[in-house]
């Protein structure tokens, strides 16, 4: 009889040759889908109209706050392409596969990673906000994250060719650091994490170092709560209430309001139920004095989201956030399925799945309207990029973090040695990505710009929010 360790021939299970048969396994895939073919985008003649899709993935929403979402995707071409993940979802089901389906991230651009503080209270660099996670190609969460480069990059005024760079940098790192994690076990894959002082300086350029230092020291300062408390409360009697900032944090009023704020306290003692033992302890000191509908996001404006607000009988804070949970744009466009039939209860898997350490009160819940949830904290030491100062150099930096932290995600859900395998050692698979990410990026210029006929012809509500 063998045992755990032994083969079936008799041998003893040798990890290394293992390692070695699924490499070889993900080379094969390339007679089938070559890593050149991942630069074609050519949309079809029969391509589902964008404006179509922006107007189906609204039906649901609050639609008095759709008109916010159309502003703020009006902006600009990445402001457009961070809104509409549902159409590049619609158009990566159109491009080669490789058929090797892993947890994706879904909504894989620059602006969704960022540091933030983990339960033990270490900063560490990592990907964020998971509601359009699902099963699929490992493929897409890269070519939706290099295109977000060479599109944040021309709206930052940088060359084509500085751009197409950024998406290199991408694919490049992330080809570097899955082999890399390809030589790990799966426990000390689970174990890896990126840790966000040490990524910064590594950084060249001196000032943003410094810039960024000074927001991680901020950060480790004080609990995101009492800065929160501070900024976002007043005092009414005995009782600390949420400010009023319409249209973007309110109390909803009349009728229709006073059903919004019973579901949301629904939602909100529903979750405290789901808890674990534990975490209901701790949160059995605290109680619930506040609830306001709070506007979130780029591709979240419309859905109900919300913040609540828990008192402990000294006065601590904590601002926990409520956020529906929607299908996911990936789930119409891919054969996988997801074993979660609760939408929020897809979101908080997904996440930690593919996180290195997640919100300690990460939590599911619905109401009694068929509706999902998810809940989380407010913010928690969160430090998230700042594009705006960014040079080409930082750009580029930053191109390589968020490929290393894909990585580390998709080497979590997925198979690190199958993937390095196909990916391989040489530049084709950068390549590829890179042309692909510019040929989309004047996709979306192109969208971005039907967008806006479709805003002059009044198809598309938009509102006076500066």
């Amino acid at each position: 009889m063998t045992d755990e360790f032994t083969e079936n021939n008799g041998n003893r299970f040798d990890p290394a040759a293992s390692k070695a048969k699924r490499f070889d396994k993900g080379v094969a895939v390339r007679k089938v889908t070559p890593r050149s073919a991942h630069h074609e985008w050519n949309p079809s003649e029969n391509r589902e109209d964008p404006i179509a899709i922006l107007i189906e993935t609204s039906i649901g929403r609050i639609e008095s706050l759709l008109p916010i979402r159309y502003r703020r995707m009006m902006e600009s071409p990445f402001a457009f392409f961070r809104g509409s993940a549902a159409i590049m979802a619609a158009d990566l089901a159109q491009t080669p596969n490789t058929g090797i389906d892993l947890q994706l991230f879904g909504d894989c651009h620059l602006m969704n990673f960022g540091g933030f503080a983990t339960p033990e209270r270490k900063l560490v660099f990592d990907i964020n906000d998971f509601d359009e996670t699902f099963p699929g190609p490992w493929e897409w969460d890269l070519k939706r994250l290099a295109a977000s480069f060479v599109i944040a990059g021309r709206w930052k005024k940088f060359s084509n060719k500085t751009c197409k760079e950024f998406a290199w940098n991408v694919a490049d790192s992330y080809k570097r650091h899955m082999l890399e994690y390809s030589k790990l076990s799966a426990l000390q894959i689970w174990y890896a994490d990126i840790d966000l002082a040490e990524l910064i300086d590594r950084g060249g350029d001196e000032d943003i170092k410094s810039f960024q230092q000074k927001r991680i020291k901020k950060a480790g300062e004080y609990t995101a709560h009492e800065k929160e408390f501070a900024k976002m409360t007043y005092q009414e009697g005995s009782r600390a209430r949420i400010k009023d900032d319409p249209p973007l944090i309110y109390h909803p009023t009349g009728e229709e309001g006073k059903r919004i704020l019973k579901e949301a306290e629904t939602i909100h003692n529903r979750y405290l139920e789901t808890l674990s033992d534990e975490k209901k302890v701790l949160l059995s000191r605290y109680s619930l004095h506040d609830l306001a509908i709070k506007v979130v996001g780029v591709g979240s404006v419309g859905t109900l989201c919300g913040i609540s607000l828990l008192m402990s009988a000294t006065g601590e804070p904590i601002f926990l956030q409520f956020k529906e949970a929607r299908k996911s744009v990936l789930e119409a466009n891919v054969k996988a399925k997801s074993k979660c039939t609760h939408q929020g209860e897809r979101i908080v898997m997904g996440q930690k799945l593919m996180q290195s350490a997640s919100d300690m009160f990460l939590g599911w819940t619905n109401d009694d309207n068929n509706k999902f949830f998810y809940m989380r904290q407010l913010r928690d030491a969160k430090v998230k990029p700042v594009l705006e100062i960014m040079k080409s150099k930082n750009m580029s930096d930053y191109a390589k973090a968020c490929g290393w932290a894909l990585a580390r995600a998709h080497a979590r859900t997925g198979d690190p040695s199958v993937l390095s395998g196909y990916i391989g050692k040489n530049n084709e698979f950068a390549n590829a990505i890179a042309k692909f990410s510019i040929s989309y990026a004047n996709q979306n210029d192109s969208d971005y710009n039907k967008m806006l006929e479709a805003i002059k012809e009044g198809r598309l509500p938009i509102s006076a929010e500066a």
